[in-house]
């Protein structure tokens, strides 16, 4: 299943590793989220939105 942050990195053409250096995560870290195999904390998450310029709800609303 897709995750709705995988589709915007495919819809956007961005790079993963872009997404991790900006977010400081690692880029094995955001993989696992990415792919649905991890949730990430409120910080990263954060941290993520930010850099594809979306909110937190926007890509784990469904989640809660």
């Amino acid at each position: 299943m897709e995750t709705k942050l995988q589709r915007i990195i495919k819809e956007r053409g961005l790079k993963q590793s872009f997404i991790a250096e900006k977010a400081e995560i690692t880029p094995g870290t955001l993989s696992k989220i990415v792919r649905g195999e991890s949730i990430p904390t409120l910080i990263v998450g954060i941290k993520i939105a930010r850099v594809v310029n979306e909110t937190v709800e926007d890509l784990w609303g469904d989640l809660v």
